[in-house]
């Protein structure tokens, strides 16, 4: 009887030490998992949601103008700003600000390597719309200014350029466009308000016929202001922009 009952006891006790571990086991092995999926789609809700909303409000606000009526004008991107926008891509991966293996590879999911293409999408056309931003629109400041971007990023393209060097570089050179076009040519344009005798001073002559010999549009100071959100939002947008996408990296 007394090893029956040790027979009993050992049965009765081994499967519930079993389910006890089997319970233990999976514990174990289901709370990585959960840690490792909450800190994941963190990542990926500031790089699939944040990141294409940042660059797809430059890519709307960039060629928006203010009228000297108030009314809002759109300003079409010239053939130019989207060369400019293709060589500075070009120059981002060269840096190493961008890692084409690490955004798009053979291993990771399609709709991955979709996404990826959409934000890269996005971002290519972020850059279009800060050119577009920066370059006068028209007459001889448009090739002036022109000129100062291509001769930029020419040299750029064939010297070697570190992340960190290169958006000193264009960011100066941003800098310096914005100041031209939004301090100094905006108070250049022609305007049509004022009486007589503003119109007939000397230096309201002179402001008139400096914009209509550089052939600038009139656009009001709120211009200006809203062009520098675009620049704040892009530059934000550039700071969270990361060399390897999160889903190409982990498919790797």
């Amino acid at each position: 009887m007394k090893e029956d009952t040790e027979l009993i006891e050992n049965d009765e006790l081994e499967p519930i030490a079993g389910s006890e571990e089997a319970e233990i086991s999976t514990v174990v092995t289901a709370r990585p998992m959960l840690i490792e999926g909450t800190d994941g789609g963190k990542v990926n809700y500031g790089f699939y949601l944040l990141l294409p909303a940042l660059f797809l409000s430059v890519s709307l606000l960039g060629g928006l103008r203010f009228a000297l009526d108030g009314s809002l004008v759109f300003v079409v991107p010239p053939l130019a700003c989207l060369i400019f926008g293709a060589i500075t891509l070009v120059l981002f991966v060269r840096a190493g600000m961008i890692d084409i293996g690490a955004w798009f590879s053979e291993s990771a999911p399609t709709l991955g390597n979709i996404s990826h293409a959409g934000i890269m999408l996005v971002f290519y056309m972020a850059l279009v719309q800060v050119y577009n931003s920066l370059l006068p629109e028209e007459g001889l400041p448009f090739w002036i200014v022109g000129f100062c971007f291509f001769w930029t990023l020419w040299n750029a393209a064939f010297a070697e350029y570190d992340s960190r060097r290169l958006v000193q570089s264009l960011g100066g050179l941003f800098l310096l466009a914005f100041i031209v076009k939004y301090m100094f040519l905006l108070n250049l344009t022609p305007e049509s308000s004022g009486s007589w005798s503003e119109y007939l001073s000397a230096g309201k002559i002179a402001k008139e016929a400096a914009g209509y010999l550089l052939s600038l549009p009139g656009y009001g100071s709120a211009t200006g202001y809203a062009q520098f959100f675009v620049l704040v939002l892009f530059g934000f947008g550039l700071f969270l922009l990361p060399a390897k996408a999160p889903g190409a990296t982990n498919a790797s």
